[in-house]
């Protein structure tokens, strides 16, 4: 009788409470070997939870692991990685004032002689990318990465330890579909039978793509594991959320009538490090989408246009009246939000409680003779929650201690509050769930029927066709074209996101 081999990495029946929450109760999971296993879950299910038990961050009440077939505890993350268990967590572990090479192998760099070799530690990175076909340079500061290359840092120093099971976190929230299908193969390098993937992604669509079996928790309890191609994303949807979620079945905004109050026109827009000539118009309650590879220049647009980088050239007018916007505080007098991709360090204050977060925008409208409307704060705070479905025990909640989608839409209400009629979005759906992110369509949908001007920016392109009245898709910096509705393929997005265009002497405009 042959002897069963053991599943690499079992989770059998874990509980973990916290004062007043029930993170997991009585979870299983079972990683077999050479395989991509993915962990799904709306916010707030306890995938961070379970995370958090594997690498010894957190001791579970109940239940045990197993790792090769035999019982373990871990002590703590260093602990986990000798084990052979690499956690990329989602909310990245990087030390910004370091080097890239520093970063990646902090407490193990070469040494000669007794001393730190800078150029054998930059060698070493250097080799580990070229490996991995990652753009990187060793050399570079980690604080003046963008979030997107700070992910694939996090994700180059987990494949840098000798792992036999390396857990992702979102590992692709911040990248786009050339960067994702790189991940993909490096995955799929990693994998063999001494090896494995537990793989935790909001995006339904790379599912199916790497993935051979998926494991869906809700409200902390294991549900059900299926195989990935017996089954379709719209039940596993349905598992995650105990409900029927409408997806692409939903008609789409772009359906709406055209607009034609500009509500902000920009001309010749161009910064020091990368924009050049960029110019279009936003119309009263229209989605713009912004498309385009990384480095492409859609965060630098948004930044520029608020203030937070210093344009060099360029015209901006809002409602008509020519302005000037030097700082993002000039940009929020003006009727301007602006919601960051990094919403964590960038939109809010993690270790205040909701209501101040929500109310931050506002203060000045909510004071009076030097002296704060405490009350006014609050219930504003709460009227707002209520609407955005904030799930938080009370507006006194801190911000932290929320789910990445709620802490979303803490930042959402805030420029609500302000009452902007221009709003740009950044990546707003980053590291939100399905449910979650069906809430934000939504929310966007009704802002934008209501009035609102949007400029939403995604890596996700089935989102910017989606959600978008037009697009603009950019390269190098510039907008290489705009695509309405009837136009708007995902070809063709990305024929124009990858045209060089450093032989085209102007902008296209609309």
């Amino acid at each position: 009788m042959t002897q069963q081999v053991p599943p690499l990495l079992a989770v059998r029946g874990v509980t973990k409470s916290f004062p007043g929450v029930r993170a997991l109760h009585n979870m299983h999971l079972e990683l077999r070997r050479g395989e991509v296993l993915a962990l799904v879950g709306e916010n707030g299910a306890g995938k961070s939870t379970l995370m958090k038990l594997l690498s010894g961050l957190y001791v579970p009440d109940h239940g045990s692991f197993d790792l090769d077939g035999k019982p373990f505890v871990s002590n703590g993350p260093k602990h986990a990685q000798e084990l052979g268990i690499s956690i990329i967590h989602q909310e990245f572990n990087l030390m910004p004032d370091l080097t890239v090479a520093q970063n990646i192998f902090i407490g193990r760099e070469p040494r000669r002689f007794g001393l730190l070799s800078e150029h054998a530690l930059n060698r070493k990175a250097q080799d580990l990318f070229d490996r991995m076909r990652l753009q990187l340079n060793p050399r570079e500061s980690v604080g003046r990465l963008t979030v997107a290359k700070q992910q694939m840092v996090e994700i180059a120093k987990a494949l840098s330890h000798d792992s036999k099971v390396i857990i992702m976190d979102e590992p692709t929230a911040a990248l786009n579909d050339a960067e994702v299908a790189t991940l993909h193969d490096l995955i799929r390098g990693f994998i063999s039978l001494e090896t494995g993937v537990i793989y935790i992604s909001h995006r339904m669509d790379e599912l199916k793509l790497i993935s051979q079996r998926i494991t869906v928790i809700r409200d902390g309890e294991y549900v059900d594991t299926v195989g990935t191609a017996e089954t379709s994303m719209k039940e596993v949807i349905s598992l995650m959320v105990g409900r029927e979620v409408s997806g692409e079945q939903r008609p789409t905004a772009a359906t709406a009538g055209a607009r034609t109050d500009v509500v902000l026109s920009v001309e010749g827009l161009a910064t020091k490090a990368l924009l050049r000539d960029v110019g279009f118009d936003l119309h009263r309650g229209e989605i713009l989408g912004f498309a385009g590879l990384m480095g492409a220049g859609r965060t630098e647009v948004a930044r520029a246009l608020v203030g937070a980088d210093r344009a060099t050239f360029g015209n901006l007018r809002v409602r008509g009246a020519d302005v000037d916007i030097p700082n993002p505080a000039v940009a929020a007098k003006l009727g301007i939000g602006y919601l960051s991709e990094d919403r964590k360090h960038l939109g809010l204050m993690l270790e205040r409680d909701v209501k101040e977060n929500i109310m931050l925008s506002s203060l000045t409208e909510n004071s009076a003779g030097g002296f704060i409307k405490e009350g006014a704060l609050r219930r504003t705070a709460e009227e707002f929650s209520k609407k955005l479905r904030i799930k938080t025990p009370s507006v006194h909640q801190l911000a932290r201690n929320l789910s990445g989608g709620n802490q979303q839409k803490i930042v959402i209400a805030k420029w609500l509050v302000k009452d902007c009629d221009i709003l740009i979005f950044d990546e707003p759906t980053r590291g939100i769930d399905v449910g979650a992110k069906e809430e934000i369509y939504k929310l966007l949908d009704e802002l934008a029927a209501g009035g609102k001007a949007i400029i939403m920016i995604s890596s996700e392109l089935p989102e910017v066709l989606r959600m978008s009245h037009r697009i603009a898709v950019m390269s190098e910096g510039r907008i290489t074209g705009f695509l309405n509705n009837a136009e708007a393929t995902q070809e063709n997005i990305m024929e124009l996101a990858t045209r060089r265009i450093s032989a085209i002497p102007g902008a296209v405009t609309a």
